[in-house]
């Protein structure tokens, strides 16, 4: 009787184990031969900065050369507001810098250096410093938490930021 209980809750339980396999290898999947804009269009809670990113015609910008982007997400938009936001995506200058605020050019900086730029600021392809600041291992560029790090790129690296950057444009 174990033995046959022990079998059933094999069979139940098991499709569970390898759906849980596949959501690892999906999670896990290699983005070191894609692009920033090719990561970036693969996901779906980035559909709002891809939009962006192709209104103010930076395809090719962050498709080359080396960049570290700090990149908000869909509920990030969402909180400046659909007016606004709607006013920003009919401004291609404004757009441009605003999206520019949230890359800086050159090498991809990983977590555990910027973890290392505690206090210090980073500038920004638009011109704008951001202070960077870790407080009990969570690291802040401006005002937007980093909640996802090191999605690596095979030009630069992607951290996930829960907040758009707003640059000073004067």
């Amino acid at each position: 009787m174990k033995k046959l209980f022990a079998l059933a809750v094999a069979v139940l339980f098991a499709p569970l184990a390898f759906a849980a396999d596949d959501a690892k290898k999906e999670e896990k999947a290699d983005t070191s031969k894609m692009t920033i804009v090719e990561v970036a269009a693969g996901n779906k809670d980035f559909s709002t900065l891809v939009a962006a990113v192709k209104a103010a015609d930076l395809v090719d910008a962050l498709s080359g050369g080396e960049w570290t982007v700090f990149a908000p997400t869909n509920k990030a938009f969402d909180a400046v507001g659909k007016e606004k936001l709607e006013a920003v995506l009919k401004d291609k200058k404004l757009l441009t810098a605003i999206l520019t605020a949230h890359a800086v050019k050159g090498k991809g900086v990983m977590a555990a250096d910027v973890v290392k730029m505690d206090g210090k600021e980073v500038e920004t392809a638009q011109g704008s410093k951001f202070k960077i600041s870790v407080k009990d291992g969570k690291v802040k560029v401006g005002d937007a938490n980093v909640v996802v790090t090191d999605i690596k790129c095979k030009n630069g690296v992607i951290h996930v930021i829960d907040t758009v950057l707003m640059p000073n444009t004067k």
